[in-house]
């Protein structure tokens, strides 16, 4: 408890509380001495002069000690607390009448203050009090005559040493033991009133640690909550944000941790299969290279080429999608016709197409435009759709590549007739080795590698690969890429 946050800032607020009183009650009493001060010497400015007439009979010749003190008592009535001296011009003392028995501290008094008291100057003017030395204290003045030489001072105390202490003057006064009260009260309401608002304070940052701390432990759906927009709500609003993150990051590592396995399981058996089949002919050939015929030699020859073709285009593509993902490829932006690059494709195509009894044509505007891309890099996207689309149509379907002129942009849409994909499937089409027809003979089919480099080149185009799919119906890919000039008539 002694270590929390709470405590220490309880301990710093009662501090700079306690500091503030101790300033403001020291500040208090002394003003009120100053104060006082002020008050007894405007009441008394007069007293001095007052009594050097009947003092000044009693100096004439000697300083009658006793005839003076008899004076003194005489008028107690004007002030019973005062200290009457005799200074000579230089401001030794030459005679004293203070407190009986008392002690005299300082013999010489600086008579600055008595020059700038009897020039009228503002009050309170302090002066030196020979019963402490060191210390001020109101006083009055006047010039008088002693044995004969004048320039001499009457220096009359008006505060007596029994009144010169803190001590004696908070206790001699009502009102001022009433501030200090009343001072000592509002400090104690206030500290009082600060520790609760403290507590209640930390306590928000104490909700807020034991959700970090559970969030700590794997109680990764904690978060805080956010009941205000200070800066304790909005560190809460920041920890929730970056809670979300981390646990999107997490679920994002989980997903690749599952795809790395599944890409792993994939590249296994993509080229476990061809390599096996490969071994599997040629060691027939081995073994048998006496006994077979040469049309059978053929066979085997033939199949085990094919199966080389297809590891190598399997290995090859793989070694594409790596660098296109690591963007180890930048495309070269330049301007190209994009209808005569759909041509080339659609007559690439054309043989297999036939081959497969699938209608492949382009679906071309009156109006050409060129666009800017890298030629190669779409063409290599524009290949795969089309393969794609070739190898899902069944026999007797169409395939149709269509360019539309819209604002700034032409639009290639690549759309066949097949058995469309399911809605489940459509967010996982472009997954490295992802089939629909999980049943399919890869032998026939291509290794699932040819959307996720045609959608890994768009993006590097700033470009996304769309797709739209009905079960039963087929399915469409389309992609945009600007325009370089407006589109012209031709000739």
């Amino acid at each position: 408890m002694l270590n929390s946050f709470y405590a220490k800032l309880s301990a710093l607020f009662l501090v700079l509380i306690v500091g503030l009183g101790v300033i403001l009650a020291t500040f208090g009493v002394r003003a009120a001495r100053q104060y006082a001060s002020e008050v007894e010497q405007k009441l008394n400015r007069t007293l001095a002069e007052e009594m050097v007439p009947r003092f000044e009979p009693h100096l004439r010749d000697s300083i009658d000690t006793e005839a003076i003190e008899a004076t003194i008592q005489d008028m107690t009535g004007i002030n019973r607390r005062i200290e009457i001296y005799l200074l000579e011009r230089d401001g030794d003392l030459k005679a004293s009448f203070a407190v009986p028995d008392a002690q005299i501290e300082q013999r010489r008094i600086d008579l600055a203050p008595v020059r700038r008291f009897l020039k009228g100057g503002d009050l309170p003017v302090l002066g030196d009090d020979p019963m402490a030395a060191g210390t001020e204290k109101p006083f009055s003045a006047a010039h008088i005559e002693i044995m004969g030489r004048t320039g001499c001072y009457l220096y009359v105390i008006l505060g007596s040493e029994q009144y010169a202490s803190v001590a004696n003057m908070v206790g001699e006064s009502y009102i001022l033991q009433t501030a200090l009260w009343g001072l000592g009260l509002v400090i104690l309401v206030t500290a009082g009133v600060g520790l609760l608002l403290f507590r209640r304070l930390t306590q928000r940052l104490r909700a807020m640690q034991d959700v970090v701390a559970d969030f700590e432990a794997g109680a990764f759906g904690c978060r805080v909550d956010v009941t205000s927009n200070d800066e304790i709500g909005r560190l809460g609003t920041c920890f929730n944000r970056m809670a979300d993150n981390l646990q999107e990051t997490m679920e994002e590592l989980r997903q690749a941790d599952r795809m790395r396995r599944e890409l792993v399981a994939n590249v296994s058996h993509d080229l476990r299969s061809p390599i096996a089949s490969i071994q599997g002919y040629l060691e027939t050939v081995s073994m048998k290279d006496g006994d077979l015929p040469p049309e059978e030699r053929q066979r085997y020859v033939t199949t085990a080429l094919r199966n080389t073709k297809r590891l190598n285009t399997l290995v090859n593509e793989l070694f594409e999608l790596s660098k296109l993902e690591t963007k180890q490829v930048e495309p070269t932006i330049e301007a190209f016709p994009i209808a005569e690059l759909v041509q080339d494709v659609v007559m690439q195509y054309e043989p297999r197409a036939e081959e497969q009894a699938v209608d492949l044509r382009p679906d071309l505007p009156e109006r050409h435009a060129r666009v800017e891309a890298d030629i190669g890099l779409v063409e290599r996207a524009l290949s795969n759709l089309i393969d794609n689309a070739i190898h899902y149509t069944p026999e007797g379907g169409q395939v149709r590549v269509r360019l539309d002129n819209e604002q700034g942009e032409v639009c290639v849409a690549v759309a066949d007739t097949g058995p469309g994909i399911p809605e489940d499937d459509l967010p996982h089409i472009f997954e490295r080795f992802y089939r629909v027809d999980k049943s399919r003979d890869r032998d026939r089919g291509g290794a699932g590698l040819g959307l996720a480099i045609a959608k890994t080149i768009l993006e590097l185009h700033g470009r996304t690969l769309e797709v739209e799919s009905t079960v039963g119906e087929g399915t469409s890919f389309r992609f945009c890429l600007p325009v370089e000039s407006p589109i012209t008539h031709p000739e």
